[in-house]
C-alpha cells in the first residue's frame, strides 16, 4: 500500500516530528511505502509531490490544528486523527487504515 500524509501539532515542534517518525517507521515495518509531510513553526518540510499524492492509496492526516493544502487530497480516502493517536499506537492505526483501504 502507498500512504501519504501530513503531521502537524499546535506548537509545530515536538509532536509534529514524533508523529511523522512513528508513522514512517510503522508503515515501513508493515511493508508499506509511506511519505509524511510536516507542517510546523518552521514551515513545510518533506513536502509531498503531486506524483506521491496521485499514487497514494490513502492519506493520513495526524494533526491537532488546521493544515494547509488539504484540497490536494480530493478524491482520496483520508483518515484524520490527532497526533497523540499516532504517537501512542502507530502500527494499530496503520492496520486500521489497511482495513479501510481493503473494503
Amino acid at each position: 500500500m502507498k500512504i501519504v500524509g501530513i503531521a502537524a501539532c499546535t506548537s509545530g515542534i515536538a509532536h509534529t516530528y514524533i508523529a511523522r517518525e512513528k508513522l514512517v517507521k510503522a508503515g515501513e515495518a508493515l511493508g508499506h511505502e509511506i511519505h509524511i509531510e510536516t507542517q510546523g513553526t518552521i514551515g513545510t518540510e518533506n513536502e509531498l509531490t503531486n506524483e506521491q499524492i496521485k499514487e497514494a492509496d490513502v492519506v493520513i492526516i495526524a494533526a491537532d490544528i488546521k493544515i494547509g493544502g488539504k484540497n490536494r487530497f480530493d478524491g482520496k480516502k483520508v483518515v484524520e486523527v490527532p497526533t497523540n493517536t499516532v504517537i501512542k499506537a502507530p502500527q494499530g492505526l496503520i492496520k486500521k487504515v489497511e482495513q479501510l483501504v481493503n473494503t
